[in-house]
Order: C-alpha cells, then structure tokens, then sequence
C-alpha cells in the first residue's frame, strides 16, 4: 500500500477540521491545522491527535504541559489552509485570545477544547499526542468538514 493509494483511502472517511494552538517556552503562540483528531475515551474523558514529525508543533506539544483543540466553524476554511501551510507568522492578522491560564483561542471557532497531555506514543511519520479534556466551550454554528482532499460545509 503506497501512500497515494493509502490517502485516497481515507480521504473518503470525512473528517472535522481542528486548529491545535499552545504557546511556546518564549510566550509565542503557534498552531497548526490537523483532522487526525479522535476520542479515545469518556471516562476520563480522553482525546487524540496525530503530529507530523516535521511540523513546527511537533516538538513544542511534546514539551508543552497543555494545548489547545479549536473546532473550525464553516466559513473558517480560509484559516485552515492557513495553518497547514507554511508561513512565517502564521497568527499575523488572525482573531485570537490568549486566556489567563495562557491557551491560544481563535475567534469564530465552534468549540475551544483544552487539554493536558498525558501520553504520546510513535505512530509512524507522526507522533499520536493523547490529551485529557480538562475544559471547554462550544459555539453554534456549521462545521467545517475535509472529504476527498477538499474543504465543505456541512449544513
């Protein structure tokens, strides 16, 4: 199984899109975009994410004691791409808020879901981060949604 075979695979399982945001040792914030997000239990109430070695989150996440899940509303595809990208300031010009407890929120995102991270285990080419739901809030709105190598709103 080749990787093109293997992402044409899943690119049929449609998927939420997520922003993971957290702050690095010198206060920045940094943030990239992932759909690799799934629960993994409800009590304790545990999440996964899947980080790409080579992204600059990679080891910023593994040496932070919590993170960030921003749930992305419809019309925030603009900021997906964004994120997944490579950019020089990826949060330039972007709506966000830095709580008192120092987790990066973005403005117009459907749901904030913070975390600490209690594991991380090797997943290939990516790290698999598990995360305990310590707290969040939810918006209304339509989500944002990743099928076949694209962007759509599910209405």
């Amino acid at each position: 199984m080749g990787p093109g075979r293997f992402r044409q695979l899943l690119g049929h399982f449609a998927t939420g899109v997520t922003i993971i945001t957290l702050r690095r040792p010198d206060g920045q914030p940094i943030g990239m975009t992932a759909n690799s997000l799934a629960s993994v239990s409800l009590d304790p109430p545990l999440l996964s994410v899947c980080v790409d070695h080579q992204t600059v989150l990679h080891d910023a996440i593994l040496a932070a004691r919590e993170f960030m899940v921003n749930v992305l509303a419809g019309d925030q595809e603009a900021l997906a791409r964004r994120f997944a990208a490579k950019h020089d300031d990826r949060f330039k010009g972007v709506g966000h808020r830095i709580t008192p407890e120092g987790h990066v929120l973005l403005d117009g995102a459907l749901a904030h879901v913070e975390c600490r991270r209690v594991a991380q285990y090797p997943g290939g080419d990516h790290t698999i981060v598990v995360g305990r739901v310590i707290g969040g809030s939810t918006h209304r709105g339509p989500p944002l949604v990743f099928f076949r190598g694209g962007y759509a709103v599910l209405e």
